[in-house]
């Protein structure tokens, strides 16, 4: 029989190390049995710290209980057809209640994991039953979802001289005699994981009646890759360069992540100004150094990189610093995340304006200022909203005002004022004035012809058909 499974704590008092955790645990699992549902559990820490042990010693609070971990295939649909029917449904015999178990959900991942994420986020909103979930690392992206809607609680590696005290308990229980610097260097090689110290333990002593430290060369050194956390705190809190060099050797992370991490942490550490403006010259060199390993492809430039942002940092400052210094992650990831959807919103907006005019979608965002003016007159932008086939909540990013068509003048109202402007225009002339006109002529034509007969008696005829049709068109 395995001694982690013979020595495993039979309840929460028994479990080594997070004192706080236990107590915040306790109260959770009070809290379900009173009948006051809790937010999703969740319990992050790296292996070894309990986290399993705590979720089957939990579960025995309960009538019933539901694991699904790695090794099962974790997709929507299976989630939703297993775990998903058992978080919404009661127990068998209608009482009490149904712990959900999710191991290590940081890990979902591939075609198997399908949709994972999604239906665990449905089972935290609508499950009914209490939920535990489990993860090693607390800065994966796939938990960044449902981390805010669960009270998370952070298990701490256990302390060296806890596991100390366990493996001599277990040398007394098996009749094992031992040397105690050969326990404690299996404590110390362990690295807070108590589990391995256990198995270690178990390797060089079962069948044997005594352990010295000609056993220890049995168990290889534990090759732990390091937390990029530990990375940093070396960095800061250190000015030996092999000690450093070391560190960034068991780092496995993305080195631009590392630098924006070192960046953020450097005014928490660093407290003289001339400490702080020599570490960002050197990270600024790692950053130059960095693009250029990724514009060129030429990665040899990463080893300068890493000496700059690693021993460069640490050897700015004049000593070390003797204090506590709570570090965190970059705020800068967690910007770019907060305006991931503006993002979003101006490529989506981008192609359709370079789709239009022909150009890129970085010189259509270069003309984004003068859109916004253009934007401005509500006629332009409702002319260049269809045209370039905006929606509303696109528009929103050139102005807060919704964009209203323009007024139609119908065309029955267009020819009533037609009519009423040229009626107006045209005035009819009065009657009376022309008659009055029209008998002056006459009489001013009389007069005339009777002067002529009188002067030249030839003309009688030709003066007397003139009068006879100026009278007729008079009358007219």
């Amino acid at each position: 029989m395995l001694w982690t499974e013979k020595y495993h704590p039979r309840n929460l008092d028994e479990v080594l190390g997070n004192l706080k955790a236990k107590k915040e645990i306790l109260k959770w699992v009070e809290a379900w049995k009173a009948d006051s549902p809790q937010k999703c559990l969740f319990l992050i820490g790296p292996p070894g710290t309990g986290k399993t042990t705590f979720a089957h010693l939990i579960a025995k609070e309960f009538s019933d209980s539901v694991e699904l971990n790695a090794s099962d295939k974790r997709s929507y649909d299976a989630i939703m057809s297993t775990v998903g029917e058992a978080s919404s449904s009661m127990t068998l015999f209608g009482s009490g209640l149904k712990l959900i178990i999710l191991d290590e959900v940081d890990g979902l991942h591939g075609t198997d994991d399908r949709g994972g994420s999604r239906a665990i986020n449905r089972i935290i909103k609508e499950g009914a039953q209490p939920v535990i979930l489990m993860a090693n690392d607390p800065y994966s992206n796939r938990i960044k979802s449902f981390k805010p809607k669960c009270q998370v609680i952070n298990l701490r590696k256990v302390h060296t001289n806890s596991i100390l005290s366990l493996l001599k308990k277990i040398c007394i229980k098996e009749g094992v005699e031992f040397e105690e610097h050969v326990l404690r260097e299996l404590a110390k090689r362990s690295r807070g994981d108590l589990r391995s110290a256990i198995g270690d333990l178990q390797i060089i002593a079962q069948g044997e009646e005594k352990i010295t430290s000609d056993d220890l060369k049995i168990i290889a050194q534990k090759d732990e890759r390091s937390s990029i956390f530990d990375a940093v705190r070396t960095i800061l809190k250190s000015k030996n360069p092999s000690r450093i060099k070391d560190s960034m050797r068991q780092v496995e992370s993305d080195p631009a992540l590392l630098l924006e991490i070192v960046v953020e942490n450097i005014p928490r550490e660093y407290e003289k100004k001339h400490e702080i403006e020599e570490a960002y010259e050197m990270v600024s060199q790692a950053d130059l150094y960095l693009g250029r390993a990724f514009s060129t492809r030429a990665y040899t430039y990463w080893k300068y990189a890493y000496d700059l942002m690693s021993v460069g940092v640490a050897l700015s400052k004049d000593e070390t610093y003797k204090k506590f210094a709570r570090y965190a992650n970059s705020s800068v990831y967690t910007m770019l995340s907060k305006s991931r959807g503006k993002r979003d919103l101006q490529n989506r907006v981008a192609e359709k304006i370079a789709e239009k005019l022909h150009i890129s979608k970085r010189v259509a965002i270069s003309q984004f200022p003068y859109f916004e003016i253009m934007f401005q007159d509500n006629d332009i932008a409702y002319n260049m909203m269809t045209y370039f086939g905006l929606e509303d909540d696109e528009v929103k990013l050139f102005r807060s005002r919704k964009v209203k068509a323009p007024k139609k003048v119908k065309t029955k109202d267009k020819k009533e004022k037609a009519s009423k402007t040229s009626s107006k225009s045209i005035k009819k002339p009065s009657t009376k004035k022309t008659t009055k006109k029209s008998s002056k002529n006459t009489s001013k034509t009389k007069k005339n012809i009777s002067k002529d007969k009188s002067d030249n008696p030839k003309k009688k005829d030709e003066n007397e058909n003139k009068e006879n049709q100026t009278s007729l068109f008079s009358f007219k």
